[in-house]
């Protein structure tokens, strides 16, 4: 074997990790920090994987050898073409076959370390799905609760600008998790993608210190939620921000101001709800919308749908919000918030 092969345990020790598998199982998830080289473009790799099961493996490994010298080729000739010779980079596929001892075996033979990652990506997402069983109960979480629009994110930002331990789970998952929680021109992340970011993130911190963390639904827009990091949330000490009505709409009014600007799919949105409320109140909803009365539209958003659904939540999953520290707010501007995050940390000894 003219290249050696490497572990996990061993990723820093390397000046470049190279994915070569195609763009889309890349941009699905990847090892953090690598760069995606492929070796077979998408298009190819369903020609080969058909080539494989209508004809034979041989012919596919015939077509698949053509197409993946290619593209090492033109990896050499433009990404690698400068690497000194004391470069070491370590390379993974899928399972750490073919695709990735292709790259690596030419690589040997340029002259540079190569390393292949024993296993591959499947032996990393493993990883990854062994630490999400075992790492939410290594940390005391402190969970903000607040019904919709009571600041619980600005909280979490004044935290984190204050220097304590925040796990920002809605940062994570790129939505605010609830039905009008989507941001504009964004999209989520893949599940697996989500996971691996939750546990880098969990993963740098400290678990001699409290982690605040926003109470969520084991769903944020289509992600789920680790099973393991929910039952670790219900089990912890609350914080209850009790905001006023009007502070709430117009955090709402603001936050979601994309909306505003873009009644049709403000309309289009709230038809999700209509199993819930009936066509007779959407149409009242949309009526509003269009007419501009948008404040009277929140709250009533906030009276017949997000708050009855908070408080069944908070009843059924935190058994110790009797004991929760109460932090009443009439803004959220930001002097109210980091007023409140300085509260929360001298309570919390930190």
């Amino acid at each position: 074997m003219l290249f050696k092969t490497a572990n996990l345990s061993q990723l820093a020790s390397f000046d470049e990790i190279i994915d070569v598998r195609t763009p889309a199982e890349f941009a699905d998830d990847h090892i953090p920090g690598a760069i995606n080289c492929p070796v077979l473009s998408n298009e190819e790799r369903v020609t080969v994987g058909t080539l494989y099961k209508q004809v034979s493996p041989f012919e596919a490994r015939k077509v698949g050898a053509a197409l993946i010298s290619r593209n090492i080729a033109h990896h050499l000739e433009t990404l690698f073409i400068d690497k000194p010779k004391s470069w070491k980079p370590m390379i993974y596929c899928w399972r750490g076959g073919q695709r990735s001892g292709a790259m690596s075996i030419i690589m040997a033979q340029v002259g540079w370390a190569a390393h292949k990652l024993e296993g591959g990506y499947k032996t990393y997402r493993r990883d990854v799905l062994d630490k999400l069983e075992t790492l939410p109960a290594s940390f005391r979480f402190r969970v903000i609760c607040g019904p919709t629009g009571s600041g619980k994110s600005r909280l979490l930002d004044a935290l984190t600008a204050k220097g304590a331990q925040v796990l920002d789970l809605e940062g994570l998952a790129n939505h605010r998790g609830s039905v009008l929680g989507s941001f504009p021109s964004q999209g989520q992340p893949s599940p697996k993608s989500f996971e691996t970011a939750l546990v880098q993130a969990m993963s740098k911190l400290d678990p001699a210190r409290p982690v605040f963390i926003e109470a969520e639904s084991s769903k944020i827009g289509r992600l789920t939620v680790p099973s393991t990091l929910i039952t670790a949330m219900h089990s912890s000490e609350c914080v209850l921000l009790e905001t006023t009505r009007e502070a709430r709409i117009a955090l709402l009014m603001e936050e979601y101001q994309h909306f505003i600007n873009d009644h049709a799919t403000l309309i289009k949105k709230i038809e999700i709800l209509k199993p819930f409320h009936g066509a007779k109140k959407i149409e009242q909803w949309t009526q509003l919308i269009q007419e501009g009365k948008f404040d009277t539209f929140v709250d009533e958003l906030l009276a017949l749908h997000y708050d009855p659904g908070y408080l069944r939540s908070l009843g059924n999953h935190y058994g110790d919000m009797q004991n929760a520290k109460l932090l009443s707010l009439t803004d959220t501007a930001s002097p109210t918030m980091r007023q409140a995050a300085s509260e929360l940390l001298q309570a919390a000894s930190i």
